[in-house]
């Protein structure tokens, strides 16, 4: 990845950061008001409104784990990164049944990565 591509990808984080945490102040608010307001407690329970958050509450919990990977191969572990990248191309290739979101790829990738590794440490000798 190109230095200016990297600089872009950081300016695309800082804003979804920002984006992420003007959304927990605007639901905080929604949620303090809700006991107190019928009518603002019946909208944000309906559908509507529930499976926006929903949506989101997955795609980061899915993006955390995918982070915690990220964070582990960038620090200490290169020969993971070999395996996971490896992991992520093997599941992009699969023709799932139903049609997946690349973070659902890229989750079963990482989780497969985790189970290979951590097999693969009971397997060596410690020093």
């Amino acid at each position: 990845m190109a230095s200016e591509d990297m600089d872009d990808l950081h300016l695309r984080i800082a804003r979804v950061t920002e984006d992420l945490r003007t959304i927990q102040q605007e639901l905080n608010c929604a949620a303090m008001q809700a006991p107190s307001d019928p009518e603002l407690m019946e909208a944000l329970n309906s559908m509507s409104e529930t499976e926006p958050i929903e949506n989101l509450r997955v795609a980061l919990d899915q993006m955390r784990h995918f982070l915690w990977f990220y964070a582990q191969v960038m620090s200490n572990e290169p020969e993971l990164g070999d395996k996971l990248r490896q992991a992520a191309q093997t599941a992009s290739d699969e023709k799932p049944k139903l049609e997946s979101s690349f973070l659902d790829k890229l989750s079963r990738a990482d989780e497969l990565m985790l189970l290979h590794h951590l097999a693969d440490s009971k397997r060596r000798k410690p020093n």
